[in-house]
């Protein structure tokens, strides 16, 4: 896999050019077409050990990650939930939480600028027209990346869109401001969430450089540093009439598009946790004192630090678990959609949610706690395993997934409709 390097590295698009602040358009370098899921997982792992590579020097300088993004989409990665019959892997969906999984070991940041596209794929798969499969899915496989300019900052919930479509003349016109916007400063393609003329939820699909598409790098959070997730403002936006997909049929009624996106998070999760435990047991290993009280030489002697290893690496298995088993419910599911499986994926997914969560705050916190004070110091930035994990985590309340799966076994209600489940 070769990078293409020749990106600048200022921080956001909506500067002229040669004014402070531009940033030209990504260009298209070819993609590997990855055949199956072994391959999948394969490219993952060689992929892994790149990613983390400059992580703490990355998340240190809010550096965006240009050349890791080009490798990720250029490896082929970004394609293989396509249907075969589009030429995709079409991977299992146990494949694809293993890969968000491996990578984000690596650096969740990176991983996290992937995971919109996957939603988009399937929003594509399920309500696009032959044409706009081939087109748009061709634009995957061929090295284009999906961005993301679907939640927005204001409104009474995460549901409450302010963008509008409307037609006019043989196109449609997008306006609106979003925020959350992750991939959208590296994308080729931008996906847009808007209502209609109708009130119902589409997704329009403009390019990254049409006129009146502005995109800022004002992500500020303290987590996830490099992500991008920042705004997205959109001007009356041209957008073609074959590149607007009725959403609503799968954001209105039940489908699996939710938890799939879902499943991702908690894998996403999963990643953050493995990385910190492997942070925390190469420095209980090789750099951390014993305390004076072990009566050990070593710090891997301390018999509460060897106990709380194993307490990190159970969780953690219990977690990898039922991300599996939450994979192979979707699997189940998008081969036979229906209310009940529908329900059963969603719960699935939201119990592989709760304990991803618990095991990425656990381990990065308890990683302070084994390895000691000098564990904290700035040159080894690994407070980021914390800010990353309390950052992602937040992006839905598990509280509520608590709620959902407790109404469910008691007394047998069915999940919420919405994709946030």
């Amino acid at each position: 896999m070769t990078a293409n390097t020749a990106h600048a590295t200022r921080p956001s698009t909506h500067a002229e050019p040669g004014e402070p602040g531009w940033l030209p358009n990504p260009p298209v370098a070819p993609a590997h077409v990855i055949r199956d899921d072994a391959e999948a997982i394969a490219v993952a792992e060689q992929l892994r050990p790149l990613f983390a590579a400059e992580a703490k020097e990355r998340d240190r300088e809010r550096r965006l990650p240009f050349r890791e993004v080009d490798l990720f989409s250029q490896s082929g990665l970004w394609g293989i939930t396509i249907p075969r019959e589009y030429g995709g892997a079409g991977v299992s969906q146990v494949t694809l939480a293993n890969v968000f999984a491996i990578l984000a070991a690596g650096d969740p940041s990176l991983t996290q600028i992937a995971q919109n596209s996957f939603e988009i794929i399937d929003v594509i798969r399920q309500t696009g027209s032959e044409t706009q499969k081939r087109e748009l899915f061709g634009a995957v496989l061929s090295g284009k990346r999906l961005g993301n300019a679907f939640s927005e900052f204001g409104g009474k919930n995460v549901e409450a869109f302010e963008t509008k479509l409307v037609r006019k003349g043989d196109h449609f016109v997008v306006s609106g401001k979003k925020f959350y916007s992750t991939g959208a400063l590296f994308a080729h393609l931008v996906p847009i969430v808007a209502l209609d003329e109708e009130g119902h939820v589409v997704v329009a699909v403009a390019d990254r450089d049409a006129a009146g598409l502005e995109v800022v790098n004002d992500w500020s959070a303290f987590g996830q540093r490099t992500t991008a997730s920042g705004t997205v403002i959109l001007d009356e936006v041209a957008i073609p009439a074959s590149r607007v997909l009725p959403a609503h049929i799968v954001y209105e009624n039940q489908s699996a598009v939710g938890p799939q996106s879902q499943l991702i998070h908690a894998a996403i999760d999963a990643g953050i946790a493995r990385g910190a435990i492997a942070a925390t047991i190469d420095l209980v290993r090789n750099h951390a004192r014993p305390w004076i009280d072990s009566g050990s030489d070593r710090a891997g002697d301390d018999p509460y630090t060897i106990a709380a290893i194993g307490d990190l690496k159970i969780r953690l298995h219990a977690a990898e678990a039922l991300l599996d088993r939450a994979g192979r419910q979707l699997d189940e599911t998008i081969a036979d959609v229906n209310d009940e499986t529908i329900g059963k994926a969603k719960i699935a997914v939201a119990e592989a949610k709760v304990l991803t969560t618990e095991i990425a705050l656990a381990a990065a916190n308890k990683l302070f706690e084994l390895a000691g004070t000098r564990s904290t110091l700035g040159a080894h930035n690994l407070d980021r395993f914390w800010r990353d994990a309390r950052t992602h985590t937040l992006h839905d309340p598990v509280r509520w997934k608590f709620h959902a799966v407790g109404q469910y076994y008691l007394n047998g209600v069915q999940p919420p409709l919405h994709s946030w489940i």
